[in-house]
């Protein structure tokens, strides 16, 4: 079960726009993340490309959570608003739900709950 403070520092490390390094050190090597229901992304490794290839696709993106998150054992839920800004200055707002499953004080499993239709898709 994560502590307070490690979902804390885990969502400031977003909204400061470390996403990457967020990777890096709350990810087990072996976490998955899940977009809707696609099928999933396993490895941190994976995560971390995947990761850099939205960063390097936007000029600009901002996390800003929404509240607090909730936690209830190894089960954290938080509610995310980003924002994509690309080469050309136009940006798409994105407003998600994260589940989360952590073992200790690192996610093994991430799902994302949102309408896609959010990003013009």
């Amino acid at each position: 079960m994560p502590s307070r403070d490690v979902v804390e520092a885990f969502a400031q490390r977003l909204e400061a726009g470390e996403f990457v390094e967020a990777i890096e050190q709350y990810y087990t090597p072996d976490a998955a993340t899940y977009e809707n229901n696609a099928a999933p992304t396993v490895g941190r490794d994976k995560l971390i490309a995947k990761e850099r290839g939205v960063l390097a696709a936007s000029k600009e993106v901002r996390a800003v959570r929404v509240g607090p998150s909730l936690i209830d054992g190894d089960n954290v839920a938080s509610r995310w608003v980003f924002s994509f800004t690309n080469a050309e200055g136009v940006t798409r707002t994105l407003e998600e739900i994260a589940w989360q499953t952590w073992q200790g004080d690192k996610l093994i499993e991430e799902r994302f709950f949102y309408d896609p239709k959010q990003m013009g898709r």
